[in-house]
């Protein structure tokens, strides 16, 4: 029987937490107030919604694709090393964004090189130490406390962003905050593990944990729910600014419904992670996905005003990422840890092909109709179908004892 015991990673848990909760506070909270930049870019540049957000959208594809690969190496050769590159290539992508004069290179920068950098430096990379560091009875917790770290830094970072685009412009703003993810190498060094995490650490090979994994329906349904995740979130963190504007509400609304989003999410996902220690989590993901309808649903039909939209963003900040932790915590129930930051990272791809057509589909729907209705009902149809997924999935172990056995 699969134990999912995990490796020792020969370092602390609070050391772990520390500093992970550090990057992700760090990656997150940057790539949160993206959306501020949509309307000064684009009235600068001359471009439609739909450049932003193609562009945007592409970032979050790379994220996703670049996950897998991203899970691998730091599975095979330790997430430090991961974390330091993807640190070094988000300043990178951010001096790259600032600079572009074209859609092309535009969509290079902001899309391409930061979506990779992204994929390096939150949580499939980080969610893997830990899987190896903390006890399969604190793993759930351990995942929301990381988890609520990136809602830290959104409620941290975009009243930074906002102030620094007011203030300096945006393309200082970018500058500043290139510096700003160059934090996360020296944090990298704090989580790098004394000892081997390839091979040595469990007999799966890469090829038989995927076979293993995309064999196994729970596996399956946990990528879709991990999509609409992606769709409603992304979607809603890039376009409801610009909503907010067209509705003649004021960039202080969007900013503090974007803070209130940040502040409600820390509590929401160490509650998820937490509840997840206690309570069947496919439940907490069915209710999580169900209730995130009921909220769209309800904030597009009342009347729009500054109060409702503080209520809505206190609400879905509540929902926001609280899926992360139960989600990881399943895969690494249902597979151990060895290859746990390979497996997150292909369940977060799902996550991301759902951020890209919410992204996309947002800009692009809106300068077809000239309104955001259209993705706002695909959100909430969404909503209800990973409420349904989530419920026959399978939280036991793998028996992995019987010759031959296959997944169920």
């Amino acid at each position: 029987m699969n134990t999912a015991r995990p490796a020792a990673s020969g370092l602390s848990v609070q050391q772990v937490l520390l500093c992970g909760a550090m990057i992700v506070t760090l990656s997150m909270g940057i790539r949160h107030g993206f959306g501020f930049w949509l309307q000064p870019i684009i009235t600068e540049r001359g471009w439609t919604r739909e450049t932003f957000s193609f562009a945007i959208a592409v970032q979050n594809l790379a994220w996703g694709a670049a996950g897998p690969i991203a899970g691998m190496l730091a599975d095979r050769f330790g997430s430090w090393k991961v974390l330091i590159a993807g640190g070094l290539a988000y300043a990178l992508g951010l001096l790259a964004m600032s600079v572009a004069s074209s859609p092309l290179t535009f969509t290079l920068g902001a899309g391409v090189l930061i979506g990779i950098a992204q994929s390096g430096s939150t949580y499939a990379v980080i969610y893997g130490v830990l899987g190896r560091t903390v006890s399969p009875e604190k793993r759930s917790w351990a995942f929301g406390v990381a988890a609520a770290a990136g809602s830290f830094g959104q409620f941290v970072m975009i009243p930074l962003e906002t102030w620094l685009i007011s203030h300096l412009g945006w393309q200082t703003a970018l500058f500043l905050l290139a510096g700003t993810a160059l934090l996360i190498v020296p944090l990298a060094l704090g989580i790098r593990e004394r000892q081997a995490v390839g091979p040595a650490a469990g007999h799966q090979s890469i090829g038989q944990a995927l076979r293993e994994a995309f064999g196994y329906r729970s596996f399956q349904l946990l990528m879709l729910g991990y999509f609409v995740c992606g769709f409603q979130v992304v979607f809603i963190g890039v376009h409801l600014p610009s909503y907010l504007k067209d509705h003649g509400l004021g960039i202080e609304v969007s900013t503090g419904a974007l803070m209130l989003i940040g502040l409600f999410n820390i509590f929401g996902t160490y509650a998820a992670g937490s509840l997840g220690q206690r309570l069947p989590k496919r439940y907490l993901l069915s209710a999580i996905y169900g209730l995130r309808a009921v909220a769209i649903a309800t904030f597009i039909t009342v009347p729009l005003t500054p109060l409702s939209v503080y209520v809505f963003a206190a609400v879905i900040g509540f929902l926001w990422l609280s899926t992360v932790p139960p989600t990881n915590a399943v895969v690494a129930q249902i597979f151990g840890a060895q290859h746990l930051s390979m497996l997150g990272g292909f369940v977060f791809f799902s996550h991301q092909i759902g951020s890209f057509l919410g992204v996309w589909l947002g800009g692009k729907l809106y300068d077809a109709t000239g309104s955001y209705d259209v993705v706002w009902v695909l959100a909430i149809a969404l909503g209800v179908m990973a409420m349904l997924a989530n419920l026959p999935v399978r939280e036991a172990p793998i028996d992995r004892s019987a010759p031959g056995a296959q997944p169920a």
